[in-house]
């Protein structure tokens, strides 16, 4: 059986002879039982109607209860019932339309996008955001000029019917190249039992993972019989089709990797790192007030306001740490010395956020990083002081950051405490992910903060577990996996 059905009211419609690919009628979809009883397909809905009860709703409500990955799903063809819904969804479109429709003299446009691309290159930016943000294969999009720019007014689904003559052979080209992509055709040595998509931008200075690293998830998922493909931003549109998502690019609230996140738990996917962990590692304010309430070990922490300025630097004194709450690989992080300092950084600071953090300086020649993955801990390393620099990052202005040597230990050999303290710590977030960085003063650990989406670099993280580390981590995705097959929860 392919694992590709495109499921069409009229076979003779869409010739597609692709290997791996079978066009199939709806009703025999929706009525033949060798499709109910057949696992691991990718169902791409092609119907005249996505309309409520018709054929075309019903293949993707059926795609789903039978565990095959439908294109649409049900919930973007109630998303687009509603131009209200379409709108609001299409927030962060602004730049993209002020590209591709600033030339245009008109009021009005329409733009029909066929897999994600259009008959017009120039839009095919337009093209492939609209259809991140309504995963369907044929779309038509209205747009409006207000005042202030471009606005999508709707987006409808439309069938090949209504596809002009002139196009249709576009459209056939367009689908031809989209189930032609390497990642819908590639050959395994074994049929998979899952996919898993794994996050990445290639031009992040700061991502979790170098090439090396992905190549090594890649290949212990492969010894899993799970079907590991790196996708980026543009892929946003295709997550539906994936059983999990492993987020190996730099996370934030306000960038796409919380998004990313988001759809995969609400599409039902097996997330790492979790959109409640991102949300929670990534304010330093919230990690203060969690491990301060748990009795968590940390330096003496205050949070600093307009109200409290001074009142912080008589109780913590100085030297003394400063940090954005969003701040990461020591960006947004200062240490001020004398009180002209304190009073530059602190005005500076306030003017991104309303709250910061305030930290006693411990001095360290290193820090530890505990890696905890599903509530045990993973890897031990110690991060040295980049030369002549009080953190292990050290940025240069606009050049290469710096960074201090590094060493790591099997778990057993780290002292107990701070193993002990790093995942009583990262157990507080959840279940998933997480690197714990610690320093320990007087014979006590003290928790710094809990990342999210911790790095694991080649020949770094992994220089004791070599290529168990990564077989752990997949290890955990496909217990995962069976488990929400099975219909039972996560601990």
């Amino acid at each position: 059986m392919p694992q590709i059905l495109c499921v069409v009211d009229d076979p003779g419609e869409w010739p597609l002879q692709l290997p791996n690919l079978s066009v199939v009628g709806a009703q025999s979809y929706l009525t033949d039982p060798r499709f109910s009883n057949t696992p691991h397909c990718r169902v791409y809905n092609l119907c005249r109607s996505y309309r409520y009860q018709t054929a075309g709703y019903y293949v993707s409500l059926l795609a789903e209860a039978r565990g095959h990955k439908p294109l649409p799903n049900v919930a973007t063809m109630q998303d687009l019932r509603f131009p209200s819904v379409a709108r609001a969804m299409s927030g962060g479109l602004d730049d993209v339309l002020d590209k591709a429709l600033g030339h245009l003299q008109g009021a009005r446009f329409a733009l029909p996008v066929y897999f994600g691309r259009t008959v017009n290159p120039r839009y095919d930016r337009l093209a492939r955001s609209l259809f991140n943000l309504f995963p369907v294969p044929l779309l038509r999009a209205h747009f409006i000029r207000e005042e202030d720019g471009w606005e999508l007014r709707s987006a409808v689904a439309i069938s090949m019917d209504e596809v002009p003559a002139a196009h249709r052979e576009t459209v056939l080209e367009h689908a031809r190249a989209y189930f032609s992509h390497p990642s819908a055709t590639r050959a395994r040595r074994a049929p998979a039992r899952y996919r898993l998509a794994i996050l990445r931008d290639r031009h992040d200075p700061t991502a979790p993972s170098d090439e090396k690293a992905l190549d090594r998830f890649c290949e212990a998922a492969e010894r899993l019989r799970i079907s590991a493909e790196i996708i980026d931003e543009d892929d946003y549109g295709e997550l539906a089709e994936f059983d999990a998502l492993f987020i190996r690019q730099t996370t934030a609230v306000n960038n796409i990797t919380y998004r990313f996140a988001r759809r995969a738990e609400a599409e039902g996917l097996v997330v790492i790192d979790d959109p409640d962990s991102i949300v929670k590692c990534t304010n330093k304010v919230f990690l203060a007030e969690l491990l301060a309430r748990h009795d968590v070990p940390m330096p003496r922490t205050c949070i600093l306001h307009r109200d409290n300025v001074d009142e912080v630097r008589r109780q913590l004194g100085l030297p003394m740490v400063l940090k954005q709450p969003d701040s990461s690989f020591s960006l947004g992080v200062v240490r001020v010395d004398d009180e002209a300092a304190y009073a530059e950084q602190v005005r500076r600071l306030l003017t991104t956020s309303d709250l910061l953090i305030a930290q006693e300086f411990l001095r360290t020649d290193f820090d530890w990083r505990i890696g905890v993955l599903d509530r045990r801990p993973l890897f031990a390393c110690q991060y040295f002081m980049a030369r002549n620099h009080w953190q292990v990052y050290h940025h240069h202005g606009n050049g290469e950051p710096a960074y201090g040597p590094y060493k790591t230990l099997p778990v057993e050999l780290a002292p107990r405490r701070v193993v002990q303290t790093a995942v009583r710590a990262a157990n507080l977030i959840g279940n998933g992910f997480y690197g714990v960085d610690l320093k320990v003063v007087g014979g006590r650990p003290h928790v710094i903060e809990i990342n999210d989406n911790p790095s694991v670099e080649y020949d770094c993280e992994d220089r004791v577990l070599r290529e168990g580390l990564y077989d752990r981590v997949m290890e955990v995705f496909l217990k995962r996996l069976d488990q929400r097959r099975e219909g039972r929860v996560e601990d």
